[in-house]
This record gives structure tokens, C-alpha cells and sequence, in this order.
């Protein structure tokens, strides 16, 4: 794909998965390519690339719409999501961390103290926690020396929730969003424990528990245990 069709794929993407663009809003090729300043044929192919993700469905002969996503769509790669990181953790405890992986995964958790020891969170410290995440999680799915596991991820992260990168925010309550990421800041503590100690079995299921962890924002974001207007995803 073109730079432009990527750069134009990126920023769909990402429209989708913060909700900038909500389910059912139409996408057609040449408002689509008005809007970034490009050709027909970079959009042509990017709005083919996200259908073929499955953020996109056929609307019409030749446009597109925002795919409505359930709860059973979102669990689905959650649950995928867990084995797979699951096999990385155990395969990393197995193999062993080298000194630079040690280093950045300790980084992650020494950063990740600082930011929940006052007892509270902003909105922005859960973004800066998005980032010490998506480096602690890539971290460990690195060192499992397996790069399948890698390519079966990428065929999930699009799909909100089910990303090593997302994170679903509830900015209306973030004394709950406190308890709720610090509790998962505390489970990496214990993955990271289970990989030094070489404990494969055992970082494998804490990596699965903490990806069940999001199941429950996901059906909301699904639509099926109420409005999600409150929710902001960090992409």
C-alpha cells in the first residue's frame, strides 16, 4: 500500500477505534478522499483493508459503514488475545530474560509504581500508563523468541479491546479506574516475578487472567450491558 493510502488507513483506524467515527456512520470513497487531501485509489484501498478487519461492512454499491461490534465479536479476540500473550509469557519464563528485556520490563513496573503511589489517577496518568503497558506487553511477546505469536496478535488488534495496545477508560469514575488498573499494574508485578523465577506455568495464567480482566468492558462496549458514552479508548 501507498504512503498515502497508509497514512489514510491509520487515521480511519484510529477514528474508528477512539468512536470519533460511530457504528452505522457511512464512509464513500470521494468525501473520504476530499477529507485527507488524497486520490480515490489510497481510500479505495484502505476502506477494503478495514472491512477486511472487520471495522467496516458493505453499505450500498460502493461505500462502506462503521461495523456495529458485540460483545460476543469483542470476547471472542479477548479471549484469543489471553492464550496467545499467555504461550509468550510462559515461552519467555522458559527461555529467560535477557539483561536488556529485565531492564525494560523493570522500567515499566518501577514507572508504573510512581504513577499509582499517590492513590489517585487523571486521565492523563492512565494515558501515560496506555504507554507503560503497550511496552511491558510487547516486551514479554518479544522475548518469547517466537515471532508466530506476534503475527497472530496483529490479526486481532484492530478490534477494540482485544489490542495489547487499547485501553477502555471510564472518565466518569476514576477512583473505580484507579482500583481497576492498579490491580492490573500489581498482576504485571506478579508476571514479571513468574518470568525471573522461570515459572512458565504459572506466568502463563496470570497473563491469561489479566487479559479476562477487559472481558467486562468489552460487553459494554458492545452494547450489551449499557451505554458506553462515558468510555474513552486509548489506542
Amino acid at each position: 500500500m501507498s504512503k498515502p493510502g497508509q497514512r489514510v488507513l491509520a487515521a480511519l483506524r484510529q477514528m474508528i477505534l477512539s468512536g470519533e467515527l460511530g457504528a452505522g456512520e457511512r464512509l464513500a470513497e470521494i468525501p473520504t478522499a476530499e477529507r485527507f487531501a488524497v486520490s480515490r485509489m489510497p481510500v479505495r484501498l484502505a476502506l477494503r483493508t478495514l472491512a477486511e478487519e472487520g471495522l467496516l461492512e458493505r453499505s450500498g454499491a460502493r461505500g462502506y459503514q462503521v461495523r456495529a461490534l458485540t460483545g460476543a465479536d469483542l470476547e471472542g479476540a479477548v479471549e484469543v488475545r489471553g492464550v496467545l500473550e499467555g504461550l509468550a509469557a510462559r515461552q519467555a519464563a522458559e527461555r529467560g530474560l535477557d539483561a536488556t528485556t529485565r531492564a525494560r520490563l523493570e522500567d515499566c513496573l518501577r514507572r508504573g509504581d510512581l504513577l499509582f503511589a499517590k492513590g489517585h489517577v487523571l486521565l492523563e496518568d492512565l494515558e501515560e500508563y496506555h504507554d507503560l503497558n503497550r511496552a511491558f506487553h510487547q516486551a514479554i511477546v518479544a522475548a518469547s523468541g517466537n515471532p508466530a505469536i506476534g503475527l497472530a496478535l496483529g490479526r486481532h488488534e484492530h478490534l477494540p479491546f482485544a489490542s495489547v495496545s487499547a485501553l477502555a477508560v471510564d472518565a466518569e469514575d476514576l477512583e473505580r479506574e484507579y482500583r481497576r488498573f492498579n490491580f492490573a499494574h500489581l498482576q504485571h508485578h506478579a508476571v514479571f516475578d513468574a518470568l525471573v523465577r522461570g515459572q512458565g506455568a504459572r506466568a502463563e495464567g496470570i497473563m491469561r487472567e489479566h487479559a479476562q480482566a477487559t472481558l467486562g468492558y468489552a460487553r459494554w462496549f458492545g452494547g450489551e450491558e449499557g451505554e458506553a458514552g462515558a468510555m474513552k479508548v486509548l489506542v
